[in-house]
């Protein structure tokens, strides 16, 4: 787990997963969000958020992210 606040995490994480990619799971989200160790907190997050394809604004909404 990182020393950093969890919003930066999930910003990076976002950045990250969406290079390239238009749209991706929840399930994708959540899979890297553990290979990645982020915080208990985000994890939480991303496991309640409902099944389905997201864009990387509608995941950072749903997550409190500001990555768009």
């Amino acid at each position: 787990m990182t020393d950093e606040p969890p919003n930066r995490d999930l910003d990076r994480l976002l950045d990250d997963i969406y290079f390239g990619q238009e749209r991706v799971t929840q399930a994708e989200i959540y899979r890297r969000a553990i290979a990645a160790d982020l915080h208990a907190s985000l994890l939480t997050r991303i496991g309640a958020m409902p099944e389905g394809e997201y864009a990387i604004d509608e995941a950072a909404d749903l997550l409190g992210g500001s990555a768009a």
